[in-house]
């Protein structure tokens, strides 16, 4: 009888370590996903058509591809890049050694087809990100048309390393009517993500400026500050704190005349990276870097800053 209890003991001890063999992944998991950790996101509109014309070889790429590495960029954001660039982007970056994996870590969708003569040679342009961490399956959500040629989009892609980390870029059109329900449908797509457990960080262009009230349903009505005191929505941007520049909107990040007076004057900030606030573990900080002239035949490398944040998320 003792004997015969003792087996019955080592059973359910044995039935024990399996169950806890069973459970202790799924566990593992949500704790990863629960994690603080912190990401610097990097993002550039690089006119990739209307000031390089498709151009590989001009110092754009090369120039790009280094500011990742020498940031230490999580994750990078591209717009208006043609598919030539793109490609030589993968090839760049995979040379520096950035990537973990190099054989899944970019995505590209085009919001223009190839086809067209008239724009990158006929090759594809759109949208581009980069991850150092391996990246799972991308949603590419097309946006309310705007009736032009160009088919705007939301390209998106989850880390494929548990923490239900997912990053998006974006382009939104110019067209103001299409801008506000191009904006909505990103948003609406957030909170979808949002919903489902995932933690989404994005960058991207979207030629709306900080104060435009078409951002109020963004930005969270924690930040409350003169000329941002009508916020509704659930995310920070992550220049809004900077007291250094324009405490609310931040630093400029496109060249050009903006099309409505910045709150501290200058130029305009359309290119701008999200957080929601619920995510928040920690700071979060931005910088807008000056215009780099070095690219080779025009006479500078975009009109547009390269943008790069830094937060810490749960």
């Amino acid at each position: 009888m003792r004997l015969h209890g003792i087996r019955r003991r080592g059973v359910r001890l044995m039935l024990a370590g399996v169950l806890a063999g069973v459970l202790l992944p799924a566990a593992a998991t949500q704790a990863e996903a629960a994690a603080a950790r912190t990401y610097t996101v990097w993002q550039w509109n690089v006119a990739g058509n209307a000031i390089h014309g498709g151009s590989t070889t001009d110092g754009m790429v090369d120039q790009a591809a280094a500011s990742v590495v020498n940031r230490d960029a999580d994750f990078a954001g591209f717009n208006e890049l043609c598919q030539g660039q793109y490609n030589a982007l993968v090839s760049e970056l995979r040379a520096k050694g950035w990537p973990a994996d190099p054989q899944n870590f970019a995505r590209f969708e085009p919001s223009r087809q190839a086809g067209n003569s008239s724009v990158c040679h006929g090759e594809a342009f759109g949208n581009g990100l980069f991850s150092k961490r391996p990246l799972g399956a991308a949603a590419r959500i097309t946006l309310p048309d705007d009736g032009t040629a160009e088919k705007r989009n939301l390209l998106c892609a989850p880390l494929a390393d548990g923490t239900a980390t997912r990053f998006c870029t974006t382009h939104i059109t110019t067209n103001q009517s299409f801008n506000v329900a191009q904006l909505d449908s990103v948003r609406q797509k957030l909170e979808g993500y949002h919903t489902a457990g995932e933690t989404v960080l994005i960058a991207g262009d979207f030629n709306a400026q900080p104060h435009y009230g078409r951002l109020n349903s963004f930005y969270a009505p924690s930040l409350d500050v003169p000329n941002y005191s009508n916020n509704t929505g659930a995310y920070r941007e992550l220049d809004d704190n900077d007291t250094g520049n324009c405490l609310g909107y931040g630093e400029w990040t496109a060249d050009g005349t903006p099309d409505a007076t910045p709150p501290c004057g200058g130029k305009a900030k359309i290119d701008l990276i999200f957080a929601r606030e619920s995510a928040l573990a920690g700071p979060y900080s931005e910088d807008s870097l000056a215009i780099s002239t070095s690219c080779t035949g025009v006479p500078a490398c975009s009109d547009h800053r390269i943008v790069i944040g830094t937060v810490t998320v749960n």
